[in-house]
């Protein structure tokens, strides 16, 4: 598959809608399991390929360090998102999406919080990098 900065969109564009309709359905004040199980059902529906919980392999100097790291979804194999149902959220928040993009070799990333009254204004949050900048158009 040629992955575009296009393609890139429209995915980020799906995800956004399937946490639109999950946050507007439930609204805020749940725990993220309930929401990540939620989201597990409207990417199915949206027919988007995904693993969930899937672990992170970390090399260190030539080895793989046994990790506990786990990326929420990883979609269409290009997408990395993260979510969170909390008050705030944080750089550390940031710097695990970015350390998992890198990780997975994932050219962008979406972390998406729950905990909010208005999930697309301010629930979502979009990163690239340099694997993005690579991409045509």
């Amino acid at each position: 598959m040629n992955v575009t900065k296009s393609y890139l969109k429209d995915l980020v564009y799906q995800v956004n809608g399937a946490a639109i309709e999950v946050h507007k359905a439930l609204g805020p004040g749940l725990l993220e399991s309930v929401y990540h199980k939620c989201m597990q059902h409207e990417l199915s529906i949206r027919r988007l390929n995904f693993r969930s919980e899937m672990p992170i392999q970390v090399l260190y100097k030539g080895i793989e360090v046994n990790t506990d790291l786990r990326c929420d979804f990883l979609v269409e194999k290009v997408l990395v998102v993260e979510l969170k149902a909390v008050e705030l959220t944080l750089p550390v928040h940031e710097a695990q999406i970015i350390t998992y993009m890198k990780l997975l070799g994932s050219p962008e990333g979406l972390l998406i919080n729950f905990n909010t009254n208005h999930i697309y204004k301010e629930g979502q949050k979009t990163f690239v990098n340099e694997f993005y900048r690579m991409l045509e158009e």
